[in-house]
């Protein structure tokens, strides 16, 4: 296959990519449809539009819905008081609802050591025109040869998050080097997918300039049994606070703040939800 070949295959792949990440994020009821976040505590929280009275007791979520008030929990209908805590336990749950013609979902999760509840729209001006996410023009030069260094045992890894108080919590195999016109980089790597993949939060001096100032993230193939993988930039994504102010993204470690400009990726969005 010729260089030219190569390249236009390259950009292919590379608009696929982007399309599916473009076609994710104005999925009806996903994380873009958000119309607030709120935090639960011992008090009662009514949100308008969202069905039932929502707080926490003895530390776990619940939700009172009043006589004509429900939910639905994956085809369950949920009328009354309803606890939970062993819903969320291993992951946050989409209640669904409707208020007059719109459908709606409300997310309940932990974030932290504190429960979140995001209701979300599909009737939100922001979904209806979405104006898609500018993106450098894909470079093959940007996939960097990159060389895995796992720890002797994985370590637990905490960053912070675009909402202060709030943290995450990550697994962190191992870190990942890399070389780019002649200088050597590291990046704390923290556990992807089943198949051994891993996933990498990074800033770099595009940041709050041309790219989303918090964060980019990125996935990366797992590595072969000597530890050789690619780092390719051009698939550095804009995670949800890139678009609205009702997302709780996690930030870089501070080892991962690149001092140079990776031009490569996804750019500042067009607009974010109002």
């Amino acid at each position: 296959m010729s260089q030219t070949a190569q390249d236009t295959r390259f950009a292919a792949d590379w608009q696929s990519w982007h399309d599916a990440h473009e076609k994710t994020r104005t999925d009806p009821l996903g994380i873009l449809a958000a119309v607030g976040l709120y935090f639960l505590d011992d008090d009662p929280l009514t949100v308008p539009g969202v069905p039932g009275s929502w707080q926490l007791v003895d530390g776990q979520p619940q939700v009172t819905l009043a006589e004509g008030e429900t939910l639905d929990d994956s085809g369950r209908t949920l009328t009354g008081t309803v606890a939970l805590g062993e819903r969320i336990a291993r992951g946050g749950v989409l209640l669904g609802y409707t208020d007059g013609d719109a459908h709606g979902a409300a997310e309940v999760a932990w974030r932290g050591s504190q429960v979140m509840l995001r209701p979300r729209r599909d009737d939100g001006a922001y979904l209806a025109h979405f104006p898609g996410t500018p993106a450098y023009p894909a470079d093959p030069a940007w996939a960097v040869p990159a060389h895995f260094e796992a720890y002797e045992q994985a370590r637990d890894a905490t960053v912070g998050a675009v909402i202060d108080g709030l943290e995450h919590h990550y697994t962190a195999p191992g870190v990942l080097t890399f070389t780019i016109d002649g200088a050597q980089y590291r990046l704390t790597a923290f556990t992807g997918g089943r198949d051994g993949s891993l996933m990498v939060l990074m800033r770099d001096a595009t940041s709050g300039v041309t790219t989303y100032g918090a964060s980019r993230t990125l996935g990366v193939p797992a590595p072969d049994g000597d530890g050789n993988t690619v780092i390719d930039f051009n698939r550095a994504s804009n995670l949800p606070c890139a678009y609205t102010n009702y997302a709780t993204c996690p930030l870089p470690p501070a080892e991962n703040r690149l001092p140079i400009a990776v031009e490569a990726g996804e750019k500042l969005p067009l607009a974010r939800v109002e």
